[in-house]
């Protein structure tokens, strides 16, 4: 495997499923705050006042992260910690802690990757609608603006959502992730105003930082069929179009896609008619997410885009029930530098949950992951010999967290976590990932 020098290694994280001290120093609450507190919406009933204690244990995951050899992490911020109300009143608590961690990472040689929004919307801008507000959009720019002249060029590459496409739709359809709504109307209004909120935060943050790397994180996930029937075609062509074009394709055409938009012509959303500019403004790099492929068929008993996922005899499937399919990952890089053409790609997230049990002495043998990660890593130099601009590899996710829904029962990390004791003990997967990095060196 070849990767060229400058290359950037690191492992990802997020606010609200590491920082914990959700009441601490002026923070406000969040919809996941909320969310978490009804009976029912988390598997394990539990939630992030504590998480991984990052809130207080910051300095000890930066000497973490420089033991592990990595030179990038990509965080997110909080938005209801430095604006508790979404709007209005900044709280300088909040920004100095954010100051605080990007320099101490710089100190430590590791590049700062910011994403601004990763799904922790304030409670109080829930409360008047949340993404079905158009009044979000802009809320968002004006944080983008607060935290950008913070934090200023010190951070090496900006993002300002993380997986529109899952805050959308397995917040507003599926309902399992705040705010846990189950309609398609609901879904496609968030999608567009969190696309347009993306559009007018890189307009917030060119003002504020011109020159500065400025993006989006989304998930993609390449539909291969699971049967020979003309249905099963057309569920890939659904599947692929609901899930990766809906978004891609306003960001990079400025549209939505044709096919997909006809058969959901019923909810189309409310669009200004400049929208589609704003969302398509020309960004420098895209981060994509990548787990796991769907491999399906034509089922007309679920809801759009009516498909189910079929299991593969033979293949390994995760704690969470996702196929490890490297292959997917080289397809989808090689797709969207064919397709959309960004100046920079990045793998923004990259990982697996396993079943870790430390064994005696505490030591976590995960080989499963550990051979999920060596062959995304062949698929990620593949992608680079064939021509991609891929400048990045983060891991999902540094440590085990709070998995939204699943609580505390799936662990991604590549450091094992003890939420009694917030012990941070390097899984095996970490250290072939240290040992893989300097290998490179």
């Amino acid at each position: 495997m070849s990767f060229p020098r400058g290359f950037f290694f690191g492992a990802a994280t997020s606010a609200y499923q590491i920082e914990g001290g959700t009441a601490a120093d002026g923070r406000g609450p969040s919809w996941w705050d909320d969310f978490a507190q009804v009976p029912g919406h988390i598997a394990d009933g539990s939630n992030g006042e504590v998480a991984c204690d990052h809130y207080r244990l910051w300095r000890d995951d930066v000497a973490l992260m420089q033991r592990l050899g990595l030179n990038a992490y990509r965080l997110s911020i909080a938005w209801p910690r430095v604006m508790p109300r979404g709007r209005g009143p900044v709280n300088p608590a909040g920004l100095d802690f954010y100051e605080r961690l990007v320099d101490a990472l710089l100190q430590a040689g590791i590049a700062p990757f910011v994403t601004l929004y990763h799904w922790d919307l304030p409670s109080a801008l829930a409360a008047r609608g949340g993404w079905q507000s158009r009044d979000t959009a802009q809320a968002f720019a004006e944080y983008a603006s607060v935290v950008a002249r913070r934090l200023g060029a010190r951070v090496r590459s900006w993002a300002t959502l993380n997986e529109p496409r899952c805050s959308a739709v397995v917040g507003h359809l599926e309902g399992r992730h705040a705010p846990g709504l189950r309609s398609m109307q609901a879904t496609l209004q968030a999608a567009h105003h969190l696309l347009l909120a993306h559009g007018l935060g890189v307009q917030a943050l060119r003002a504020e930082l011109p020159g500065t790397e400025i993006g989006i994180v989304c998930d993609v996930k390449p539909y291969t069929a699971a049967g020979s029937e003309a249905a099963d075609v057309q569920a890939v062509r659904r599947g692929d179009g609901f899930f990766n074009r809906w978004f891609l394709d306003p960001l990079f055409k400025a549209s939505y896609p044709s096919d997909i938009a006809a058969e959901l012509a019923p909810w189309m959303p409310v669009q200004g008619s400049d929208d589609l500019r704003i969302i398509a403004a020309p960004i420098d790099s895209l981060g994509i997410n990548y787990y796991t492929r769907g491999h399906v068929r034509h089922d007309a008993t679920r809801p759009y885009p009516h498909t189910t996922e079929e299991r593969v005899p033979g293949a390994h499937y995760s704690a969470m029930g996702w196929e490890d399919y490297p292959q997917g990952l080289h397809h989808m890089l090689l797709r969207i530098h064919r397709e959309y053409a960004p100046a920079q790609l990045y793998v923004a997230e990259n990982g697996a949950a396993e079943d870790d049990v430390p064994a005696p002495g505490g030591r976590v043998h995960d080989a499963a992951r550990v051979r999920y990660f060596q062959g995304h890593w062949a698929a990620a130099a593949r992608a680079l010999a064939d021509g991609v601009p891929l400048r990045a590899y983060f891991a999902w996710s540094l440590l085990d967290n709070f998995e939204w829904g699943h609580g505390y029962r799936k662990r991604f990390g590549i450091v094992h976590v003890d939420f009694a004791t917030q012990q941070r003990t390097p899984k095996d997967s970490a250290l072939a990932y240290r040992d893989f990095i300097a290998g490179l060196r």
